[in-house]
């Protein structure tokens, strides 16, 4: 994992409204129906070279509390009826991984939640995290912190 300064940058798509402990079962998680919402309202919008992300932002807290999760992309054709979302500029830590989907962010997940749970680790900022899905299986999560 490496230390980055990322500069701002707007993305656009949907989003819900969930919890991590909603997320901890498939009767009450909102994120693989965004998903699949995703690829039949802002797919077929993706231009050339669109870059796809997984955003989480507006955080009531912290990783107890409620957050906004986007599915979104950059270069659309598009972007009628989608809501456009700030990745904001700032320090992040980014986990990196290649496998199967969507095991391998949940992996990336399980490596955040390990890593800021450990002594001496950044203290996160709660303000955005995202995951860059940089080819189909191959994904960065970029985690703020202070």
């Amino acid at each position: 994992m490496i230390k980055t300064n990322l500069p701002a940058m707007l993305v656009s798509g949907i989003k819900v409204r969930t919890a991590n402990s909603l997320e901890m079962s498939p009767e009450t998680g909102k994120i693989g129906g965004l998903w699949a919402q995703f690829g039949e309202v802002v797919q077929p919008r993706l231009q050339e070279g669109a870059n796809v992300y997984g955003v989480y932002t507006h955080y009531e807290s912290d990783v107890n509390g409620e957050f906004d999760v986007y599915a979104a992309a950059d270069k659309l054709s598009n972007e009628d009826g989608l809501e456009t979302v700030k990745l904001a500029e700032g320090k992040y830590k980014v986990f990196s991984g290649e496998g199967e989907m969507p095991q391998v962010v949940i992996d990336l997940w399980g490596q955040v939640w390990q890593y800021f749970a450990s002594e001496g680790a950044e203290e996160r900022a709660y303000t955005t995290d995202y995951e860059w899905y940089e080819t189909y299986g191959k994904v960065h999560v970029y985690i703020a912190i202070k």
